[in-house]
């Protein structure tokens, strides 16, 4: 049974997810959560750190990233810089609390790197490390993280974390690998707009194409969606 919530629109998704984070944080005395790049994670960044700053205590919060793009902290294409902008800069985090991507660097030594920093600091459950929380989004082609149709291959990896390339652009980016999605304690899609509707009825009732689709294969995760994805 696929679990849902489906809000009215962009901004109602983030905001219902914010305060389930909240309560989230407030039960653990630490908490590993790996980030999302996208629309509604940049509009739930804005309200956790207008509304959530002085409630959620986040010396308890280790940030780290479910796939980022192999370009510097600077570059508008990172999703680390729009973290940074919307949410990191405005809360009292320790600095050793962020554990970002390093983009600039080689993408196979980064993959390695970033795959090391996790299994030193996360828990192990079958030989893999536990996130206590993920969040993902959705492509309108079925991706998540940045696994893709065309490196679907990238869900049953061995490693933490690999290269992906996306299949139009070519760029390279570093994405945690779908075992590692998998073992995570809670996954949770945002997935808002009407251009996902299609691959979310073929996933949710197991027709058409969603065999091709990355975003099929994340086991037990909860789906925050709008309307108009979800019509």
């Amino acid at each position: 049974m696929v679990k849902t919530h489906i809000f009215k629109n962009n901004e109602a998704v983030a905001a219902a997810f914010a305060d389930f984070l909240q309560k989230e944080i407030a039960q653990v005395e630490r908490i590993n959560i790996a980030l999302s790049g996208g629309s509604t994670p940049k509009v739930l960044f804005d309200i956790l750190a207008k509304k959530y700053a002085d409630k959620i205590r986040w010396s308890k919060v280790h940030f780290y990233w479910g796939d980022e793009r192999c370009v510097a902290p600077t570059d508008e294409e990172s999703n680390y810089k729009m973290t940074d902008e919307k949410l990191l800069q405005h809360i009292k985090i320790p600095p050793e609390n962020i554990h970002r991507v390093l983009g600039e660097n080689d993408p196979t030594e980064e993959a390695n790197r970033y795959g090391d920093l996790i299994e030193e600091n996360l828990n192990f459950k079958g030989g893999l490390p536990i996130f206590d929380l993920i969040i993902l989004g959705m492509g309108s082609d079925g991706h998540t993280a940045s696994i893709f149709p065309h490196e679907i291959e990238l869900l049953e990896a061995d490693k933490t974390c690999a290269v992906a390339i996306h299949p139009e652009s070519g760029q390279r980016r570093i994405s945690l690998t779908g075992k590692v999605i998998n073992t995570a304690r809670q996954v949770h899609f945002l997935v808002t707009g009407a251009s996902k509707n299609s691959v979310l009825k073929e996933i949710f009732s197991k027709t058409g194409n969603y065999k091709s689709y990355p975003a099929a294969y994340i086991e037990g995760a909860r789906w925050w969606m709008d309307e108009a994805a979800s019509e």
